[in-house]
């Protein structure tokens, strides 16, 4: 099954009641998977980073502008990465190490926060770097939860997949994604040189 409501019409009195439908999600998963081709996946973003995400949301979409409890309710979604409970599986595309959000500060805050959390317990965090050779076409970023649901956010809608077949042509698809992914001391010297990047910028 297949299901979608339109951006506009979801955060119609702003971002925080979203935000706190997602914190509910994370709590209640035990093990998420993400592809993020480039951003920053929403919970290791830093204050100011997520600050900048969200404005751009309110002002693209015209919707009410509450961008302090939007980032506080996704800020205190993170938690989750420090409670022993829920494992995580993410991978970042290079490019989002490089999309500017924010400024060169805000970035390099970012990709230092993804330095120091990069060996959490919880967290097996893996870059995919621009040149790699993967085996399936270029695919749009996706979250997993609990392999009961595959979530996708797109320019005017968040569609949600529940269909059994479908969940595992993504599973499949996360194989192949990770199997080209730069995990470890790699993945250190991927965020490495993105922040040398905007430290001279």
């Amino acid at each position: 099954m297949t299901s979608s409501v339109p951006w506009q019409q979801r955060l119609s009195t702003g971002t925080e009641g979203v935000q706190n439908e997602v914190v509910s999600l994370y709590q209640q998963t035990r093990h998420s998977k993400a592809y993020v081709p480039a951003m920053i996946w929403g919970t290791l973003q830093t204050e100011a980073y997520a600050t900048a995400i969200l404005r751009k949301v309110v002002d693209f979409l015209g919707i009410p502008d509450d961008v302090p409890a939007g980032v506080a309710k996704r800020m205190e979604r993170q938690q989750v990465l420090y409670d022993g409970e829920h494992r995580y599986d993410v991978i970042l595309g290079e490019q989002a190490l490089y999309t500017y959000v924010g400024g060169p500060e805000v970035m390099r805050e970012q990709l230092e926060r993804l330095l120091r959390e990069i060996d959490l317990p919880s967290l097996t965090l893996g870059i995919l770097p621009a040149t790699a050779d993967v085996g399936m076409v270029p695919a749009h970023g996706f979250n997993m939860y609990d392999d009961s649901r595959a979530h996708y956010e797109l320019v005017s809608t968040g569609v949600d997949i529940t269909d059994p077949d479908e969940l595992a042509l993504h599973n499949k698809a996360f194989g192949l994604l990770s199997s080209a992914t730069c995990y470890g001391a790699d993945a250190k010297e991927l965020i490495e040189k993105a922040l040398a990047f905007w430290s001279n910028e």
